[in-house]
């Protein structure tokens, strides 16, 4: 119910969580599939919170896999978190597809899925990323890259997307990482491999590392 000076049922005023009337809903940049072979896809996507000062926590999202003739392959959830005023990469690899050639996919969220609270963009302390280089062979590229704790107190388990882009701004090429450890004011290094060739020459790489949100 709508009480103790909520704006809402359970959202605004007193209650922890915003009305959906007081924030923009997330945006969905794009959804690429990516042949992995052996009957597998790799999905990367990226959704973006335009709101600079709310965020929200484990959001359900959807994504599905069509054929020729909008014909449905497949259809796989997951959650992810929306920090305040950031574009957050989605990263899901090896799909099952079968024999089937992926043409399109989808990444959506529910409206009214996201249950965002108040948070002021800049106050989350996450790594930050320095001296991206690419080496390996044509037919295995590896890319390395320094990860800087700018805090006194440990990272662990970071989950950490790449995003490869061709010269036309295309993600060509995705993969994620996990770095066990960053240690207090020290730098640990996220390395991605391939085992197939890139289908042209990099011209921008992103590194994202990925940090939980903590909220209500």
């Amino acid at each position: 119910m709508q009480n103790q000076g909520e704006d809402g049922i359970d959202c605004g005023g007193a209650c922890a969580y915003l009305c959906t009337a007081q924030v923009l809903p997330p945006a969905v940049l794009f959804t690429k599939a990516l042949g992995a072979g052996g009957g597998r896809t790799d999905v990367i996507a990226s959704v973006e919170n335009k709101n600079v000062a709310a965020a929200a926590k484990d959001v359900p999202y959807r994504i599905t896999l069509f054929g020729t003739g909008q014909s449905l392959i497949q259809e796989v959830t997951g959650t992810l978190d929306l920090p305040p005023g950031a574009g957050t990469p989605v990263y899901v690899p090896g799909i099952a597809s079968g024999k089937q050639v992926v043409v399109r996919a989808f990444l959506s969220i529910a409206e009214g899925a996201p249950r965002w609270f108040a948070l002021p963009s800049g106050v989350r302390a996450v790594p930050f990323v320095s001296n991206i280089r690419q080496s390996g062979a044509l037919a295995a590229p590896r890319i390395d890259a320094a990860l800087t704790n700018p805090t006194s107190v440990p990272f662990s388990n970071v989950r950490t997307i790449i995003l490869v882009h061709d010269k036309d701004g295309d993600v060509m090429a995705a993969s994620q990482t996990v770095i066990l450890s960053i240690p207090a004011q020290g730098q640990a290094t996220a390395t991605f491999t391939w085992n197939r060739a890139f289908p042209d020459a990099p011209v921008a790489i992103e590194v994202v590392p990925i940090v939980p949100l903590s909220g209500p």
